[in-house]
């Protein structure tokens, strides 16, 4: 499988993160079965589809929270967490900090920073 099949299942990702992504619809899109595109994106990108997908929608849901005044019950929604509660705990873990502590301050406070370097060298590593 070719690099650029990896990054057109990256960017997939991406582009339906808030229509619940899963391994089989995108398997279905890039044309391969689902066995072989999780062993491919597994090996290339470093983390399982999955793990990927979670990271993603975490960094997705921290844009809006920094970037909008949308409630934050709204965003967990939006991002496939079953109650605002998942979402603040998801936040928390892989953060640092709430979605409502991040929000408020103006800095870009959390481990925003290191998570987005973390997965831009994976997305990197496709090219």
């Amino acid at each position: 499988m070719s690099s650029k099949v990896i990054k057109n299942m990256v960017n997939w990702i991406d582009e339906n993160i808030t229509n619940e992504p899963t391994l089989e619809k995108m398997a279905d899109y890039i044309g391969y079965s689902h066995y072989y595109c999780s062993a491919q994106f597994h090996e290339v990108v470093g983390i399982t589809f999955k793990q990927y997908v979670s990271e993603r929608r975490l960094v997705h849901a921290f844009q809006e929270v920094k970037e909008s005044n949308e409630k934050l019950l709204n965003i967990a929604l939006k991002y496939g967490y079953s109650s605002q509660a998942a979402f603040t705990r998801a936040f928390v873990s892989n953060f640092g900090c709430t979605p409502n502590q991040c929000r408020k301050n103006t800095d870009n406070l959390c481990l925003v920073k290191g998570k987005e370097d973390w997965l831009e060298y994976h997305i990197a590593a496709v090219d």
